[in-house]
């Protein structure tokens, strides 16, 4: 991993072994994974990735090993990333769910990644993000993530995946848990597992009359009833989620970067704060924008150093660009940076903002914020809710 650029080569033309290393790389936070993974983003955006998601021991990991098999009927390469909860006590993982997908292990065109959550909250791993940008990176046709197991408010899946689904089976407890906030309104396709069980057709009658509840949308969650065991529904779930993913493709390029490639431009000279940073746009497009700025003495520090708030509105304005240049309006919900390298007084800095994810409700960003010598100074990461609403071509606020 010492060479990034030969590491590049050799992982989109798909060599395991320098996938494997990159992914401990990118896991690990090993110094060399930033700038891998600012590499790997022109490769980016092929994967369809789905997440999966329910409360425990309603079947996810034998129903994900049927989902791999069908994918792999139908000729894709599939990547898999099994998240499994750490000890609270030791910090160690049993990753057992990769044991359930062990047919897999001898086929080629599947690649599984097991994760421990080390205490993350939201069903996730800290590094699953960038562990879906290597192996979409790598060429893998589907990417498949499966979470810990949610209670009523772990939807961090919805936000880091294209398609979600949310698993439930008969006989696990009261059936108004599925409704509370979070669980029903991330799904993009509902599953009633275990469905040679009693009740299950009742689970599923008890599901739609659920979503009858919610808002009407363009995409109405359909509920699938499966037996990872007999394989029962398995085509129609894989159908359904390629339903999904051709849909909000159709949406992204009626909203995209051919649309509203003008939108960054539109959108800079609206932002009075941007204006007084003397912040200036250098590209932008569907899903990414790059802008500039000249560190002057108003900047500095009582330690004689950029302030930080300085920087983070240069990533920050960065990130408010891409995420609204679809045309429809994104509002951020969450931010994080981190400062690697001091910036000084006439140092000029870029913040290149890329999408890594973009699903119906939420959008994940990384921006790299470099100074003139190409010296990652910030590395940002952000999350935007979609609104829905779309922008007004006229507004010069």
């Amino acid at each position: 991993m010492s060479d990034v650029s030969t590491a590049v080569d050799r992982l989109v033309g798909g060599d395991k072994a320098t996938l494997a290393r990159a992914l401990t790389a990118v896991e690990n936070a090993r110094p060399q994974a930033r700038e891998l993974l600012a590499a790997l983003q022109q490769h980016t955006g092929g994967a369809h990735v789905v997440g999966v998601t329910g409360a425990p021991g309603v079947g996810k990991s034998t129903l994900c090993n049927a989902l791999i098999r069908e994918w792999r009927a139908r000729g894709r390469r599939v990547g898999v990333i099994a998240v499994d909860p750490s000890s609270p006590l030791t910090g160690g993982a049993v990753l057992g769910d990769r044991v359930r997908m062990h047919e897999h292990d001898e086929d080629d065109g599947v690649f599984i990644r097991s994760l421990a959550a080390r205490s993350n909250a939201g069903g996730l791993a800290a590094s699953t993000t960038d562990v879906i940008t290597v192996l979409d990176a790598a060429g893998m046709d589907c990417v498949l993530v499966e979470t810990v197991g949610t209670g009523q408010s772990e939807v961090d899946i919805a936000r880091t995946v294209r398609s979600t689904v949310v698993v439930s089976a008969p006989g696990l407890g009261d059936d108004v848990q599925a409704i509370k906030a979070g669980i029903l309104e991330v799904a993009d396709v509902l599953v009633v597992n275990k469905a040679d069980l009693p009740h299950a057709e009742q689970c599923a009658r008890q599901l739609r009359a659920m979503l009858s509840l919610r808002e009407v949308r363009a995409w109405q969650p359909p509920v699938i009833m499966t037996s990872a065991q007999t394989d029962q529904g398995l085509q129609d779930l894989a159908d359904a989620l390629q339903r999904h993913n051709d849909e909000s493709n159709v949406e992204d390029a009626a909203h995209g970067s051919i649309a509203f490639a003008d939108w960054p431009q539109r959108l800079l000279p609206r932002d009075r704060f941007a204006q007084h940073l003397g912040i200036e746009l250098l590209a932008g497009g569907g899903g990414h924008a790059s802008v500039r700025m000249r560190v002057q003495a108003e900047h500095i520090s009582f330690n004689g150093t950029c302030h930080g708030g300085v920087t983070f509105s240069l990533a920050d304005t960065a990130f408010g660009l891409a995420s609204n240049s679809h045309g429809v309006v994104a509002a951020a919900i969450d931010a994080h940076i981190t400062y690697p390298r001091a910036v000084r007084i006439n140092d000029t800095l870029t913040a290149s903002a890329v999408e890594e994810s973009r699903g119906r409700r939420f959008a994940t960003y990384r921006v790299i914020v470099t100074r003139t010598d190409g010296a990652t100074v910030a590395t940002f990461t952000g999350t935007v809710a979609i609104i829905g609403d779309k922008q007004n071509r006229d507004s010069q606020k």
